[in-house]
């Protein structure tokens, strides 16, 4: 990932690789993933130098605005949310969980990198609709004080408060939930007793 990365989201499949296609014709990126999520949702995020992506936005909202969810566009992305968003899980700080869900993908990144950079806490995770029925959750670690702050921030970065599912704040995780939670996130993987791609 690049210094600044727009993700979009369509509730069609045909118009997001249309716009996709619109966005690296327009402008050149440095990386451009897309796919479907569910349920029947296609995602497009690109990383690269913000002019190039301020390009490629307007490409892509000039074909495809009619679909489009929801988006995010961060011109200076936290490296924790870019870490978290590919799949690298952070070593748990402080005693405090706080978990945010949201009914977007966008919606999520936008509230990690809003409460990563307002306050003291670690990005253990963020998860991207697969599995999720389209919604996305993060978690976040660190003192009571400041995980209860990272939720506000999250919360106020919301375009619509009708994106909130839920926002959880658990003072002293236990350590057996903990371990859950630092496994494979679906229950069918954790029942198997598989273990995660990267350990």
């Amino acid at each position: 990932m690049q210094p600044a990365i727009v993700l979009l989201e369509f509730d069609s499949v045909a118009v997001g690789i249309l716009a996709g296609d619109a966005m690296v014709k327009r402008a050149p990126l440095k990386t451009l993933h897309t796919g479907t999520v569910q349920p029947g949702r296609y995602l497009v995020l690109a990383g690269g130098d913000v002019g190039d992506l301020e390009e490629a936005l307007a490409a892509a909202k000039e074909v495809g605005s009619s679909r489009l969810r929801d988006e995010v566009f961060l011109p200076d992305v936290h490296s924790q949310v870019v870490d978290a968003i590919t799949g690298t899980r952070q070593r748990r700080t402080g005693s405090a969980l706080g978990v945010f869900e949201t009914k977007t993908v966008p919606a999520v990144i936008r509230a990690a990198d809003r409460a990563v950079k307002g306050t003291d806490i670690t990005v253990l995770e963020v998860h991207l609709a697969d599995g999720l029925g389209g919604k996305g959750y993060a978690l976040f670690a660190g003192d009571v004080a400041d995980v209860e702050a990272a939720i506000q921030l999250c919360t106020e970065s919301l375009v619509d408060l009708k994106q909130l599912v839920a926002e959880v704040v658990i003072p002293q995780i236990h350590p057996e939930m903990a371990e859950n939670l630092g496994s494979h996130p679906e229950f069918g993987y954790r029942i198997s007793g598989r273990r995660r791609h990267s350990d």
